[in-house]
């Protein structure tokens, strides 16, 4: 499947696009990239890697981690990637890693898969249940105020220096 530029529609009509597809936007200085990294879940174990970064160009904000499960899971080619949120996992700067309390190897197996472009609010719901968070408020203005999407609970995690 070649990959689009279109905008990732949500549930609310919220702008949330790739970041290779917003030329204008690169990740903070003072943030890495994540990228490429290793996701491990609770367990320790690598399930994937995050593929791409998933960005709310209204709040200029990283909503969710795009991450890409390993063959090794033996998941069907179209159900490879899911969506994690950005505050529900942890950094590992020394390890280039990205950890997941809420998840474990056996666990991301239930995990409902992303298929690109396609992001309602009930899959972002679907995503909370499955992580054991709870869902927010029912003011769709609210969705993305609590932690589960806290970019600096993401980034205050990192190793200080």
């Amino acid at each position: 499947m070649e990959p689009t530029t279109d905008p990732i529609p949500s549930g609310q009509g919220l702008h949330l696009r790739r970041l290779r597809d917003l030329p204008d936007f690169e990740v903070a200085d003072d943030n890495p990239d994540v990228r490429g990294w290793a996701v491990r879940g609770a367990d320790g174990r690598q399930f994937g890697q995050v593929h791409e970064l998933i960005v709310d160009t209204d709040a200029l904000k990283v909503r969710y981690l795009d991450v890409e499960l390993d063959d090794s899971l033996r998941i069907n080619p179209h159900e490879r990637h899911i969506l994690l949120p950005i505050g529900a996992a942890a950094l590992d700067e020394d390890g280039d890693n990205v950890f997941v309390p809420s998840l474990t190897t056996e666990r991301v197996l239930e995990y409902p898969p992303y298929v690109e472009i396609q992001i309602t609010r009930q899959y972002e719901e679907a995503m909370l249940r499955a992580l054991n968070l709870s869902l927010p408020p029912t003011a769709p203005a609210d969705f993305y105020n609590q932690s589960s999407y806290d970019d600096h609970t993401f980034y205050q995690r990192r190793r200080l220096q």
